[in-house]
């Protein structure tokens, strides 16, 4: 399908009209990230938002609760934010996630884990492991069921959300789902889509390197060695990860790793469901407000979840 008109028009023109990535310094790296906001549509109101921390060896985690129908036990959903593990935050997904939460009818936990460059992998994960089983052990508390736990996330949160996944797999806490929006769990970037897309859509090849060096600590040298709790796609054995669904965009880069993580994630006799946005790029969560075909892969996400423990 064409790339949505609106989003061409109202997003893509400006931003490449503006410098690129690769030139903005962290700090305006990450307000540049931060500014996606404005491109939402205005999200659906919450009854009840609690903030909060979890405990963990380094450090509280802080995330922010979303609970649509307080007194009301519902699934919990565990979101990992996107933003290449250098930039974005909870604020940074507040309007798509508290949509989320109205529209799916779960309580989502909206999690703030630690950034690089001031704090590169491993941190990122070991806070995601750790508030994940935080949350499970205190969904009572939260207002949720623990054994409707579902680990989320968009782009570099999504890779958390497989990394926790299958690094909880033989532990006592029982993730049901796992929702993995554009995922970026293959730091070769060496696939079709990569050479299809690799300008032009906002999220670029260069900016991906340049997010992954970051992430990993590794200014130079080769990319096609990584653990992989640093990039899922390593991960030789993925059976035994819950019931999976990956979503994915037409007009990204990570299009094709995300798709052949689902393929990988099915062949292992793992539940699988892959959904293809036509039309969209990487950042869509964010654009509801300027297209409104962007909401449909917030729809994509409601449904999944939903389907889950029916």
């Amino acid at each position: 399908m064409a790339l949505d008109p609106q989003v061409k028009q109202f997003f893509l023109d400006p931003v490449n009209d503006s410098p690129p990535p690769d030139d903005l310094s962290l700090a305006e790296f990450r307000a540049a990230v931060e500014a996606m906001t404005s491109f939402c549509a205005p999200d659906k109101r919450v009854l009840h938002t609690r903030d909060g921390a979890a405990p963990s060896s380094q450090g509280p985690v802080p995330f922010r609760a979303y609970h649509p129908e307080p007194g009301t036990p519902l699934p919990l959903v565990v979101y990992f934010h996107g933003g290449g593990w250098m930039s974005g935050g909870i604020d940074y997904m507040e309007p798509p996630l508290r949509s989320l939460a109205v529209e799916a009818g779960v309580v989502v936990a909206n999690v703030g884990y630690r950034l690089a460059p001031e704090h590169p992998y491993p941190a990122a994960p070991r806070d995601a492991e750790a508030v994940t089983t935080w949350m499970y052990e205190n969904a009572t508390a939260l207002g949720a069921d623990r054994d409707r736990l579902v680990v989320a996330g968009d782009s570099a949160g999504a890779n958390l959300a497989a990394v926790v996944a299958l690094t909880l797999r033989s532990s006592g806490t029982r993730v049901g789902h796992q929702l993995l929006i554009n995922p970026a769990i293959d730091p070769r970037m060496d696939s079709a889509s990569y050479r299809e897309f690799s300008v032009g859509h906002q999220n670029t090849a260069s900016m991906m390197e340049r997010c992954w060096r970051t992430y990993l600590d590794r200014p130079e040298g080769s990319l096609h060695e990584v653990p992989w709790q640093a990039a899922p796609a390593f991960a030789d054995d993925l059976s035994g990860a819950p019931p999976t669904t990956v979503i994915t965009v037409e007009y990204d880069p990570l299009r094709d790793e995300g798709e052949q993580f689902a393929a990988r994630t099915a062949a292992a006799g793992v539940p699988t469901t892959l959904v293809r946005c036509p039309g969209l790029i990487h950042c869509a969560m964010h654009l509801d407000g300027i297209a409104p075909r962007a909401a449909d892969l917030r729809g994509h996400a409601v449904r999944a979840l939903q389907a889950a423990f029916v």
